[in-house]
């Protein structure tokens, strides 16, 4: 057996990445009992495939790359990357009280070490000791765990300001996520991690264009991320804002979770085991994959 052979035993390890928008009308119909409604349905159909898959699938520990609403962080004080290292996060209450879902357990050790190695890779992050997770985190983990008692695995949460500019780029987004698997990779026990992606796709809230679903950028953004993540981690801001709505920016944050995965400049692929697109959702388009590490 081969030092490198050895090393991928013996540390953690990046097995797969999910996808998905994380819209809070998805986890309003899920909470009060809607997904058999006849808008509703077929969105909720769209993720029972994946919900067997993630049982089968069970990681160790998730982390999880979605955006604060205005809950944890406020205009007051807004980090860039901001990574949760706590033992566990709350449901945060985000007008109509908290969502009735489990606490979210975190992963503190990982998350330190994870912390420590990609601010000595020159990526600048915000430590989060304590906060409460709005509805871009628990809306994916109920897409594809359902309604349980407790969540399968503990989830560190990332944080990432798609809301107030200046955002990060795309390509700032994908080199991170390079270094969060070289962080992962480097942690000494054998983990089994998947890095989730969540926000988008196209939609806008406000102004003259509210109401703006793109399905031929979103799903162009789709076959780019699966095959050709590098230049789709080029595209400027104004090409998201233009295109795909002014919340479409979004979609920088699955530029993290790709960047974790196989390197297709590198010749490895992943494997594309789900892919499913649905409109509308309130007025939202919902994208989903799910991507294996070969």
């Amino acid at each position: 057996m081969t030092k490198q052979e050895t090393k991928n035993i013996n540390h953690a390890k990046i097995s797969a990445s999910v996808y998905t928008s994380h819209v809070p009308a998805i986890g309003a119909a899920l909470d009060l009992g809607k997904t058999q409604d006849p808008y509703w349905q077929p969105l909720f159909a769209g993720y029972e495939d994946s919900k067997a898959w993630m049982k089968e699938n069970t990681p160790d520990v998730i982390f999880l790359v979605y955006n604060d609403h205005a809950t944890a962080f406020s205009l007051d004080m807004i980090p860039t990357f901001a990574i949760g290292c706590a033992e566990q996060f709350q449901p945060a209450d985000e007008g109509w009280g908290p969502r009735p879902v489990p606490v979210v357990q975190g992963h503190p050790e990982l998350a330190a070490h994870i912390a420590q190695s990609v601010i000595q890779q020159d990526f600048d992050l915000t430590i989060v000791n304590k906060m409460d997770v709005d509805h871009g985190l628990t809306v994916p983990l109920s897409l594809m765990c359902g309604q349980p008692q407790a969540w399968p695995c503990p989830v560190i949460p990332f944080a990432v300001n798609v809301v107030q500019y200046p955002v990060p780029s795309g390509n700032r987004c994908f080199e991170l996520g390079k270094a969060i698997r070289k962080a992962i990779e480097s942690y000494d026990t054998p983990l089994n991690v998947q890095i989730w992606g969540t926000g988008g796709m196209s939609h806008q809230l406000q102004g003259a264009r509210a109401g703006l679903i793109n399905q031929e950028f979103d799903n162009a953004f789709l076959d780019d991320l699966i095959k050709d993540p590098h230049t789709l981690a080029k595209k400027p801001h104004i090409d998201y804002v233009r295109e795909a709505g002014s919340e479409g920016i979004e979609l920088v944050m699955w530029l993290i979770a790709r960047g974790a995965m196989d390197d297709v400049a590198g010749g490895e692929t992943p494997e594309l085991v789900k892919r499913f697109y649905h409109v509308p959702a309130s007025n939202t388009a919902v994208g989903h994959l799910i991507l294996e590490n070969k």
